[in-house]
């Protein structure tokens, strides 16, 4: 027959065949606008794509009542400008046949679908999006009416059109791009679609693909498990590598979504391979990856040569062992892509859709040859790829290096064979459309043996309803069912490819996931044999005592800062102070109490002290013991027994005082801390100014008159004593009722900036103001008694004890100017208590010292070593005293006068008296 007229375009859907038809003129033009789609269609059949009806030389025909379509990528992508490539062994040989096994099974079950056959059209998507649309659009030519009236053949009468089987359910396609060019022709002519290996999460959108369903997991199941696989490995930092095309770019996508939500987990870069990538590309890439080393972790969503071209790369940089990565399903548990870089992908993470191995499909496959397999059109180009060889025909040579065909060739026999892993999902996929067809059956042709009325033509729609309402046990007795969008549970096994310490190397499931993951992470290796996870992070953790510092815009980078000082680890992104009696722990994560600590009785800063202070006890003791036994000896009397043994109480208390100061602190302590510690010297000075002044004052008296001083007397002098001591005492007991005894703990004195090194001092309420205060008094008897000595300068040398009290008076004077610089240069030092304490102890024992050694060891040598000495002198009365006092300031002045250069005419040696022993001190005088 000859077409000599024009193409009419129905509407879309069978069902709505009420709707205006369109007309095309001879040049297929001047029709209304349309959807692209449609006219993407018309000129298609407008091309005569659809001369010859009937005959497909690229796919398979199988008879049947009801026609499924199935789509499978037979060859590979073919190079610029041819569609088809080499064949394709396990992804296309083995999924296609495995729909051909799984008819064979399901016409041959009396209980499924009986009385009914299933036929099937195949078609060779060859791997590429464009050339499957082409080809899926035999599956809608018997849905598209055609006007046939204008035809005629040459003898006049109508042509002989042959009717195309209708297609009412599409398996397939494979390749996520394939599946979404396919599903948007398909969903236009309401034709369900179940495929078996596509996983984008861009299917799952039931508003733009509502006729697509899949019995295989979408990526964004996949995507879910690989973030908690990176989380349970303890990565935060990762990068991502897609293939271009819906599959990589929507993988990668869903997993960056995901983690954003998940939190914790940031994407170092994320890269893109190209569908043509030129030289160098993946050397780039690698590069790049490099950019960011400590992203060790690689997420990996691309096609079996792009992984390959990945790893051969990262081998040619020198980087066997650096990177880890984590590959989705496209490499799940295949040799192909790591073939001959083992080492590379060394400790690679794979996640696979959990499946089995179906024997049936084995034992069916196995078995198929030349002869019994004749309706796979591509099964002789299979075999000459698997064997090796070459089918000819008579007269046609053979190539160099190519061994003829003997058609006696068996598979997994004669050729490697191992089941391809999809091939669960193709025989479920089909399963899952026959159980769909046999329950729409039971409903609209109940007891009807074969297809009725209501199921021809077959409604889409109402087949999608069915299909998402199926449920039964897959070939590998996992459930099969479909959610809203029709996506299939998310099951997925977890590999790792190990090469160290394994009997058997290769892929070794660690792990599984069921909405929620359950990883051996003890059964992981790694580069080299190693057990422990690696690294793949932007900042490794803080240690213990340090704070996180967060880089801006990256919530997975920081840098740790120390809490130093005297702050610890409040959390993890702040340091606080500890309290003030506190200091923070080693690793400064909480706070401790500061270490209490007091001068010891065996620390080297008392033992000298106390040494010392021994001795003057001793001495004072050995003197006051001496006086009591010669008490009434002419040196004791002469002495002034009261007020001596009033001074010697004195240098005992000093002495005594060291004690306290090391004692631990108590109440009771500082009490007497305080009485004693300014009555020693303020008793010993008292006594030493009383004694200074009646000398100055029996001098003074004597240079004026012969009348004698008043309140010399010794009962005067212990008056006058006691009342400058009481002085102190009430100045002690006012501060006692003002702020009562008691102890403290210094934190701030030693708390030096490395706190290891903090303690608390136990001290009793002296701060060194009052300290000082408690001895000024003492020190204002002291300077006024020196004063004192200085103007009894003059009195002559026989005189006893104005001299000695004069040189102890200096003497103490020089100990105290030194003592106050030591005491207070000392502040600062961490030495400071040892230092102070030890100071103010070793100077009043000094200034004890001195006023014992002075004024009271010469008369203890006399009375021991030279008793002979101890006599009464003879008595004088006032008025020699007197005199004596005047001619000795004469004396010193014309003394004064011969240094001027002045004569004077020299007194007669008569009219001065002699200078005779006189006891000032005396009672009797």
């Amino acid at each position: 027959a000859t077409m000599t007229s024009q193409y009419l375009l129905p509407p879309l859907p069978q069902q709505h065949q009420q709707r205006t038809m369109w007309r095309s003129g001879p040049r297929c033009g001047h029709a209304p606008p349309r959807p692209r789609l449609v006219w993407v269609l018309w000129a298609w059949l407008c091309s005569g794509a659809w001369a010859h009806q009937g005959t497909q030389p690229h796919s398979i025909k199988i008879e049947g009542d009801i026609t499924l379509g199935g789509l499978f990528p037979v060859h590979s992508r073919g190079p610029a400008g041819v569609p088809c490539g080499e064949i394709k062994k396990e992804k296309g040989i083995h999924r296609m046949e495995a729909m051909l096994y799984a008819l064979d099974q399901i016409n041959s079950d009396p209980d499924l679908l009986p009385n009914i056959t299933l036929g099937a059209r195949i078609l060779d998507t060859c791997s590429r999006d464009t050339y499957a649309l082409e080809q899926s659009l035999t599956f809608v030519q018997a849905l598209i009416q055609k006007d046939i009236s204008d035809v005629r053949c040459s003898n006049g009468e109508p042509p002989i059109i042959r009717k195309p089987e209708r297609v009412v359910g599409v398996i397939g396609a494979s390749a996520s791009s394939v599946s979404i060019m396919v599903a948007n022709v398909l969903r236009l002519f309401e034709i369900p679609q179940i495929s078996y290996a596509s996983t984008a999460p861009e299917l799952s959108d039931n508003n733009r693909y509502d006729f697509f369903s899949r019995v295989v997991p979408p990526d964004s199941y996949q995507a879910q498990a690989m973030v908690d696989i990176v989380k349970a490995m303890g990565w935060n930092y990762v990068s991502t590598l897609a293939s271009e095309g819906n599959y990589g770019e929507s993988g990668v996508e869903a997993f960056m979504q995901i983690s954003r939500e998940a939190g914790g987990l940031c994407i170092a870069q994320s890269l893109k391979i190209p569908r043509e990538p030129k030289p160098g590309e993946f050397d780039k890439i690698i590069k790049r990856l490099m950019e960011t080393s400590n992203a060790r972790g690689i997420i990996i969503f691309a096609n079996e040569d792009d992984i390959r071209r990945v790893l051969k790369a990262a081998k040619k940089a020198n980087l066997t062992g650096h990177f880890l990565f984590v590959g989705s399903d496209s490499w799940g548990a295949k040799i192909s892509p790591i073939l001959d870089q083992e080492d590379v992908a060394e400790g690679a993470v794979t996640i696979l859709p959990k499946r089995a191995s179906i024997e049936g499909f084995d034992q069916y496959f196995t078995t198929r040859s030349l002869e019994n397999n004749r309706r796979n059109i591509w099964f002789a180009e299979f075999w000459e790829d698997d064997f090796k060889c070459k089918l000819t025909r008579p007269g046609i040579k053979l190539e160099n290096g190519r061994k003829k065909c003997t058609g006696e060739e068996r598979i997994s026999r004669d050729s490697p064979y191992e089941q391809e892993g999809k091939v669960q999902f193709v025989i479920d996929a089909v399963y899952a459309m026959a159980h769909a067809l046999h329950s729409m059956h039971l409903d609209l042709c109940p007891g009807a043996a074969g297809v009725c009325d209501k199921m021809d033509p077959m409604e889409g729609r109402l087949l999608l309803q069915y299909i998402r309402n199926v449920n039964f046990n897959g070939s590998a007795g996992t459930g099969v069912m479909f959610n809203e969008n029709g996506d299939a549970p998310g099951r997925y096994d977890i590999f790792q490819y190990q090469l160290s310490n394994t009997t058997l190397p290769g892929y070794k499931v660690i792990g599984q996931w069921t909405n929620h993951l359950r990883l051996s992470v003890e059964e992981m290796q790694w580069s080299g044999g190693e057990q422990r996870v690696p690294d793949s992070v932007c900042s490794f953790p803080c240690q213990p005592g340090e704070r996180k510092k967060m880089v801006k815009g990256v919530p997975c980078c920081w840098h740790c800062e120390l809490c130093d000082g005297y702050q610890y680890q409040a959390d993890e992104f702040s340091c606080e102070m500890c309290p003030f009696d506190m200091r923070p722990t080693e690793n400064r994560t909480a706070c401790r109490p500061t270490p209490i600590i007091k001068l010891e009785w065996h620390s080297p800063w008392a033992m000298l002290p106390m040494f010392l202070a021994i001795l003057g006890i001793l001495a004072t003791t050995s003197v006051i013991v001496t006086f009591i036994r010669y008490n009434e000896t002419p040196i004791v009397r002469a002495s002034g027994r009261e007020l001596s043994y009033v001074l010697l109480t004195g240098i005992f208390l000093i002495y005594a005082i060291t004690f306290l100061m090391i004692a631990e602190p108590g109440a009771v302590v500082c009490a007497f801390r305080r009485l004693f510690l300014g009555l020693g010297m303020c008793i010993s000075y008292a006594a030493l100014l009383t004694k200074t002044n009646r000398i100055y004052r029996i001098f003074e008296q004597g240079k004026k008159s012969v009348t004698p001083p008043r309140f010399i007397s010794p009962t005067s002098q212990l008056v006058i004593t006691f009342i400058l001591i009481s002085i102190q005492v009430l100045g002690v007991f006012v501060w006692f009722g003002v702020v009562p005894p008691h102890t403290t703990v210094d934190y701030e004195e030693l708390r030096p900036p490395n706190p290891e090194s903090a303690r608390g001092i136990l001290k009793c309420d002296m701060s060194d103001l009052s300290l000082i205060c408690c001895l000024s008094y003492s020190i204002v008897l002291m300077v006024t008694c020196t004063v004192y000595a200085v103007k009894s300068r003059g009195v002559p040398e026989n005189f006893n004890e104005a001299k000695p009290i004069g040189f102890t008076m200096y003497t103490t004077c020089i100990v105290w100017l030194a003592f106050v610089p030591i005491f207070f240069g000392t502040a600062q030092s961490s030495e400071k208590m040892y230092i102070q304490t030890a100071t103010l102890t070793v100077s009043m024992s000094l200034s004890a010292s001195v006023s014992l050694g002075m004024l009271y060891v010469p008369k203890v040598y006399v009375i021991i070593f030279h008793p002979e000495q101890n006599v009464q002198k003879r008595k004088r009365s006032f008025k020699a005293v007197a005199q004596a006092a005047t001619m000795s300031t004469r004396l010193s002045q014309k003394s004064s006068d011969k240094q001027n250069g002045e004569a004077k005419p020299e007194e007669s040696k008569d009219s001065a008296p002699k200078m005779a022993y006189i006891n000032y001190s005396n009672p009797d005088f």
